[in-house]
């Protein structure tokens, strides 16, 4: 896939907000961060193959663009819809903030990545999301992402059928509840019984 060309941007233009639709890709123009205002996206790549490869997911105030990764191909897909400003990169100090945040998630999803079992890995990339994107609700923490089963295999390497025999096998078990949309419910209390 082949993000647009993107017009050049005045220095004026920085303020604009951009908005985009879920599932819809940021023009990725090489000189050129955004910072996201609302929403969350993730950053991919895929193999030779064709199998996509979830480098990274970013919310509101994370800062995200082709200036910040060296792997081929790149994108930005909206998991949401979502707005963006153009982040100015003209202090050294906000752009050393902004690569140990990216060093961090990578560092974090390697870790979840590394666990043996695709239900581990399972229960520490919800942790993960609901640390990072979740909202307290009276069951425990909502992960309002609407992921699909499909997008959390990218995650963690997986297929869409393993992800969904584990997500079944959780919910069986009293440690998430899935709604509709494709959100889930992690039940905090059982998660962290069963990491001990």
């Amino acid at each position: 896939m082949i993000a647009p060309s993107f017009p050049v941007i005045n220095h004026s233009d920085r303020t604009i907000i951009r908005y985009f639709k879920q599932r819809s890709f940021i023009p990725l123009p090489q000189d050129i961060l955004w910072k996201i205002e609302k929403g969350v996206v993730r950053n991919l790549t895929w193999h030779e193959d064709g199998t996509l490869v979830t480098l990274g997911v970013w919310g509101a105030g994370d800062v995200v663009g082709r200036a910040l990764s060296k792997i081929e191909p790149y994108e930005i897909e909206c998991l949401t819809k979502v707005e963006v400003t153009i982040f100015p990169v003209n202090d050294s100090y906000q752009l050393t903030e902004i690569l140990l945040a990216h060093i961090e998630q990578a560092e974090a999803l390697m870790m979840i990545r590394s666990n043996k079992t695709v239900e581990i890995m399972l229960i520490k990339l919800l942790s993960w999301l609901a640390k990072k994107f979740g909202r307290a609700v009276e069951t425990g923490q909502l992960i309002d992402l609407r992921l699909t089963h499909q997008d959390i295999a990218e995650l963690l390497n997986s297929t869409r059928v393993t992800i969904t025999r584990v997500l079944t096998n959780l919910e069986e078990r009293g440690l998430i509840h899935r709604l509709p949309l494709h959100r889930i419910v992690l039940k905090e209390e059982q998660i962290w019984h069963y990491e001990i």
